[in-house]
């Protein structure tokens, strides 16, 4: 059998409902109507029997391989939705989400609320085809859903456009890691992995064990204390009446046996204060192996997913164990109060119960307080829904959300936190430097933490803080720091108080470049991307007084993360061969070990340009991410590739053969060479880079199909046959052309670029 998470696709044709269960469970076909049948459950939906017709695997390709993941990647799935936004709705919806633009939706406010009332409209379609004899609580949960898409969304339809638009880019992304982790199943690191968390659950299972085993044998020792308060009572009855020798044999008898039962009581008793501190000592084990391994990993890898790396997993297993090791911490404080009874109605000198009472209860109040203190995290990065790709970088102004969890998920925690959230916390004039700027948090600053519907998660989320600027009294340019230098911190509070004890529990997020204008998002990002490649230490504000260097294997990896994060296609060798080239120069030799320094990153210009290797790169992601996003993603545009490379490459190649590479003198410029083989000799033209402002006006699939030369008097043509190295141009271009519209009563005309004359080497600037 086949457990799938999720519900089955919205086009299908509906069954015969009734409420179920949660998971949904597929069935092997034949048993149930045919191949492409399902049957399946869902906790607050409904059961039956759908038909998938074999055009809606492809209609839902996205979606439908998103089910087949593990439950690892499940997990990360369900956590790019909640109740304003619930996976119902991406599930029953399915086909047509992925049929929508959201990235254009989410630049348009009109489109934006047209978008957002045709879902509604999609829901009211489903709700009306359903039967309302025996869909009562489906029917209920679909008008629940309506009410809370109207109640977050209907008066900003662009930030529903903005969610979905950042929920599918990271389901690809999901989708994109998990195909790679397949390809590398079975590798020593993966081994490794894995094994560390079986040993984690096998540590955590054998604590559920010994407090099992311990509350087992409280009940025994609480059934021999009854037996023996029974008889010692019964026997003193007896002594206080006139007894005869028979008697008074049969009672010391009887004493002998009290005596010996007793002595059982104590051994017991010895047994089970060994058996609870074996309990202890396991659980302070555990949970120091949580708080100070399995906690600080998970956080290595929200910063790596941050800046583009692999999609952080196992947040549900982190929490799984911290609420195992706090039930079992619970557990045991309630054995403590049976134990301490037991003392109350029956205790002796060298009792072993009152002896280590005090010591236990400390001990499993400490653990507990320890764990509870740890237990909470930033599960959502600050992020401007405006900008999910980038987050941590917050504008002034603008609108930002973060979201909240705590680990330990127990019931009686239920909307009892209360967090509130500040900005540099704490920080004095002694801990920061000279100019250094504050903001005030404008919005709904505290939260209260509550179990999420849709994943029973304890959590809390901020969805529309802004940052305003305090008016400073020095000079703007007092700070030894750019602004896009300075980083700042969100801290998050609450107190949890029960009727014996109180703990302050606090985190906060990775630190946050706070901007004023959009232009200054490159610096900050890059900012973003340094400090957390390069520290781990959340409060290390001043970061940037004194920043390390990145020693290029690393770089490479994260910017390679950059194009991958955002295109789904990352740089391969030859590419990364290239930056390191214009980075750190030749004599480098790709040496993963060459530092390089934050100032020649992202000040120090490249030469013979205005402008910094980032700012350059940034420009060309920027470039891919509108214009050429399909061109790259499929392996087009090789990109990154010097001059004199592409001379080598194209030499020997039949003429019209070309290349598309990005420019090394523009920012954000493509431009592309083609070789013309001529008595025996290879010529070489290029074409004066084309801009994000050229393309705008005309997509460079146009531009390259309809491209031509005009060259002493010849007819213009099109020089451009084959891309490099050996495909036909209209295999990759034409599909990707805009058809231009036709009307009987005009001849048509098509906007071309034309080359006025060219010469080996270069071409002149494109006209139009």
């Amino acid at each position: 059998m086949k457990l799938l998470p999720l519900l089955p696709h919205p086009e299908l044709r509906f069954g015969i409902f009734t409420a179920g269960g949660r998971t949904l469970r597929r069935t092997a076909g034949p048993e149930r109507g045919g191949a492409n049948t399902c049957a399946f459950t869902a906790d607050w939906l409904f059961t039956g029997d759908y038909r998938f017709p074999s055009k809606a695997f492809g209609k839902m390709a996205l979606w439908y391989q998103l089910q087949q993941l593990d439950s690892r990647y499940l997990e990360q799935i369900g956590q790019l939705y909640d109740d304003a936004f619930p996976m119902e709705i991406r599930q029953y919806l399915s086909q047509w989400i992925e049929s929508i633009d959201w990235d254009t939706v989410a630049l348009d406010e009109s489109l934006a609320r047209l978008r957002f009332h045709d879902l509604l409209s999609k829901l009211d379609e489903l709700y009306g085809r359903l039967n309302p004899s025996n869909n009562f609580l489906l029917q209920h949960n679909f008008r629940k859903i309506q009410r809370n898409l109207q109640e977050h969304f209907q008066e900003n339809p662009t930030y529903m456009a903005m969610i979905i638009s950042n929920s599918m880019k990271e389901e690809r992304r999901i989708l994109e890691m998990a195909i790679r982790t397949q390809e590398n199943m079975g590798s020593p690191q993966g081994n490794v992995v894995m094994e560390k968390q079986k040993q984690m659950d096998s540590q955590v299972n054998e604590l559920k064990k010994k407090v099992q085993e311990a509350k087992q044998d409280i009940r025994v020792l609480e059934d021999l204390h009854k037996e023996h308060v029974f008889k010692t009572k019964t026997l003193q009855s007896r002594m206080e009446v006139e007894t005869t020798i028979q008697i008074a044999k049969e009672i010391q008898l009887e004493e002998l046996k009290i005596r010996e039962m007793f002595l059982k009581l104590n051994t017991m008793r010895q047994a089970v204060v060994m058996e609870v501190f074996n309990a202890l000592n396991l659980a302070d084990l555990t949970k120091n192996m949580l708080i100070s391994e399995k906690l600080p990993e998970w956080k290595q890898r929200e910063q790596m997913a941050c800046i583009g790396g692999p999609p952080n997993a196992c947040l549900d297993q982190l929490q799984n164990w911290f609420t195992s090791v706090a039930e079992c911490l619970q557990q045991i404080r309630h054995q403590l109060n049976l134990l301490q009874e037991l003392v109350q109605n029956f205790t002796y000198d060298n009792d072993p119960i009152a002896l280590n009472m005090c010591s236990m209860q400390e001990q499993v109040l400490s653990l507990f307080k320890n764990l509870l203190i740890n237990s909470i995290v930033v599960e959502r990065q600050p992020c401007m829904p405006t900008h999910p790709e980038r987050p941590l970088v917050l504008k002034t102004n603008s609108q930002f959300t973060v979201k909240l969890r705590l680990l330990v998920k127990l019931p009686e925690l239920n909307c009892q936190l209360k967090v509130k959230v500040s900005l540099d916390k704490d920080l004095t004039d002694k801990n920061t430097f000279k100019g250094f700027r504050r903001f005030n948090i404008l919005g709904t600053s505290t939260k209260v933490m509550n179990m999420e519907e849709s994943n029973g998660c304890l959590s809390a989320e901020f969805r529309h803080l802004q940052l305003k600027e305090q008016k400073s009294v020095g000079r703007a340019n007092e700070s030894p720091l750019l602004i896009t230098e300075q980083l700042h911190s969100l801290s998050f509070e609450t107190q949890l108080k029960q009727s014996d004890i109180t703990i302050d529990i606090m985190t906060t997020s990775l630190p946050i470049v706070i901007i004023s204008h959009n232009s200054q998002i490159p610096g900050a990002w890059a900012s973003i991307i340094w400090f957390n490649m390069l520290c781990t230490d959340y409060q290390n504000l001043g970061f940037f007084l004194n920043p390390p260097p990145m020693m290029w294997g690393e770089l490479a990896k994260v910017l390679s993360w950059q194009f991958s994060s955002i295109t789904k296609r990352g740089l391969n060798t030859d590419q990364l061969s290239m930056l390191a080239d214009k980075l750190l120069g030749p004599e480098a030799q790709e040496d993963p070990d060459t530092a390089v320094n934050w100032c020649k990153f992202i000040k120090e210009n490249i030469h013979g340009t205005s402008f910094s290797f980032w700012l350059w790169l940034d420009s060309i992601l920027e470039l891919i991410n509108k214009h050429l996003l399909p061109f790259w993603t499929d392996g087009y545009i090789m990109g990154f590739v010097s001059k004199e490379m592409e001379r080598a490459l194209l030499k020997n190649q039949e003429s019209g053969t070309f290349l598309l590479r990005f420019s090394e003198s523009h920012l954000g410029g493509i431009t592309f060479t083609w070789v013309k083989q001529a008595n025996g000799k290879a010529k070489f033209m290029s074409v004066e880079p084309y801009t994000k402002k050229r393309l705008s006006a005309l997509p460079i699939a146009d531009i390259i199909r309809d491209y031509k030369v005009i060259a002493d008097g010849v007819v213009p043509e099109n020089p451009l046959k084959f891309l490099y190295p050996k495909i036909p141009k209209d295999k990759v271009f034409v599909k990707h052309s805009t058809s231009q519209p036709t009307f009987s009563q005009y001849i048509s005309t098509n906007l071309i670029t034309i080359s006025l004359n060219t010469s080996p080497l270069s071409c002149s600037s494109p006209g139009m």
